[in-house]
């Protein structure tokens, strides 16, 4: 109805890369013959730092260190979307305690990945702090272009997906199975 309805639709697809996006593109858009435009990945600066090894007592001090070393987390959803062509914009939901140094940083890997980036503050500024990714967003629609493809052909076999979304998704070898 939205799609019949607007000149964009924006949806959320669930927690998650490995999960939620993964679903949405490879079977909700398969069946529902959609082609998304563009895709964002929302992250903060303390998950971030969390994933850096960072006490959660400590999220709000400053600590780019942890923020690189969490990074490692956003860079494989970045590379699992991308893995479907589709734009990828990466959004900070930022929050008073991150420091200019971190967002920075965030940016600049962001950037080195082919990503767009920008900094929602609407924790902060209500729908104010929103027009950044919005203008990002549409920036993205009217410049680059979407090639979505889903992971795996429709009609492999399930051990075929499920091998696939395994190695392409969650970094397996492969998949074993057994009888019981």
């Amino acid at each position: 109805l939205a799609l019949k309805l607007a000149d964009i639709v924006i949806t959320e697809a669930g927690f998650g890369a490995d999960l939620g996006a993964e679903k949405f593109f490879d079977i909700k858009c398969r069946k529902g013959n959609l082609k998304p435009n563009a895709v964002v990945i929302v992250a903060t600066i303390r998950a971030l730092k969390y994933n850096g090894g960072v006490n959660k007592s400590n999220l709000t001090t400053e600590n780019v260190e942890a923020v690189d070393k969490g990074f490692v987390n956003l860079e494989k959803h970045i590379e699992n979307l991308q893995q479907y062509q589709v734009p990828v914009i990466v959004t900070l939901n930022s929050f008073v305690a991150d420091s200019d140094e971190e967002i920075a940083l965030v940016k600049e890997k962001c950037m080195a990945m082919g990503c767009e980036f920008a900094v929602s503050k609407v924790w902060e500024k209500g729908g104010e702090g929103g027009i950044e990714l919005a203008e990002k967003v549409l920036e993205t629609l009217e410049t680059k272009e979407s090639h979505f493809i889903p992971l795996y052909d429709e009609n492999d076999s399930i051990e075929n997906k499920i091998n696939t979304v395994a190695t392409k998704i969650y970094g397996a070898i492969g998949v074993n199975y057994t009888a019981s």
